[in-house]
């Protein structure tokens, strides 16, 4: 398996964790002209053989026929073998099931480090023939997708599930891993300004997926302390009509004076340490200074001083 391509489990983990989101969605928006999602089917199928196939996705379509999605990396005839596979145990459990046959559509989404005309989407053996739907992130516009999500971050607009999405396949759109990498850096800057807790769950654990084939350790570590957090950070959401006290070390007591003056109540020293995590994590992460007075509503000058405490612990 090449370095950038997609591991298994971990399009595994995604794609089971965005199936709410695919209802009553279509795969037009990745470039696969086919009809609206009304529901998400079991991926596995067993196989007489004792072992067990595993496609990324089926669904079940407006006009009642059945999609099976494979997302790919590379572009690989063998592959065709897999498709036909998966399209024989498909038609297979229908059967079983509903006593007839459906139509089944065999859609393949391509990252971006393939190119329409890199591939072949008929396998025709004369009795069989296979025709693949393709689609292919490369064509898909991904400056358009971070401005739009950032335009309605900005404006405290709600995302709809569209908008997930996109965002989720935004870093396969670049094609190699350090324009990838670079993707990802930007999702993450926007991770901190989602109002949703579920939906900021969502994109981060899309990223982590890719945690060992594109994104560079530093880099993941930074986004799995930004994802931990976001209990903390619900917390401070639901709670900012209350007042949070900041309760820190010796190392950091001038910081607590200038933080406690952003809170309006008090609140006992367990508050107080969760808060200071908060921002000095974020810190860490490189997220600028600017970004997280924005996101958070503390000052500018309270956040320096957080900065300037850390470095003088460092």
């Amino acid at each position: 398996m090449k370095e950038e391509e997609i591991a298994y489990q971990n399009k595994d983990v995604t794609m089971k964790a965005m199936t709410e989101h695919f209802r009553g969605q279509s795969f037009s928006i990745y470039g696969a002209d086919v009809p609206e999602i009304v529901d998400v089917e079991p991926t596995n199928l067993p196989v007489i053989e004792a072992n067990e196939l595993r496609l990324d996705n089926l669904f079940l379509l407006k006009d009642g026929s059945y999609a099976i999605v494979d997302y790919e990396s590379t572009y690989s005839e063998e592959n065709k073998q897999k498709y036909l596979g998966y399209i024989a145990q498909i038609v297979k459990r229908l059967y079983g099931l509903y006593g007839k046959y459906f139509r089944i559509r065999m859609i393949i989404i391509y990252t971006a480090d393939v190119k329409r005309g890199q591939t072949d989407p008929i396998l025709d053996m004369g009795g069989v023939r296979l025709e693949l739907t393709e689609a292919f992130l490369v064509e898909t516009d991904s400056g358009r997708i971070y401005s739009d999500i950032k335009d309605k971050l900005d404006k405290k607009m709600p995302l709809a599930d569209e908008d997930l999405m996109r965002a989720v396949i935004y870093p396969l759109t670049f094609e190699g891993k350090e324009a990838k990498r670079k993707a990802i850096s930007k999702l993450i800057e926007l991770l901190g300004c989602f109002e949703d807790e579920g939906q900021r769950r969502f994109v981060a654990k899309y990223v982590l997926t890719f945690t060992d084939k594109v994104i560079a350790d530093e880099d993941a570590e930074r986004i799995r302390r930004i994802f931990m957090l976001t209990k903390v950070e619900q917390i401070i959401e639901n709670e900012k009509q209350e007042a949070i006290k900041i309760a820190v070390s010796e190392a950091t007591a001038k910081v607590t004076a200038k933080v406690t003056e952003e809170v309006t109540r008090k609140k006992d020293m367990e508050e107080h340490e969760n808060m200071i995590t908060v921002i000095s994590n974020f810190l860490r992460s490189g997220i600028s200074e600017e970004k997280i007075s924005e996101c958070t509503g503390f000052s500018l000058e309270a956040v320096r001083e957080i900065a300037e405490g850390l470095m003088q612990k460092a």
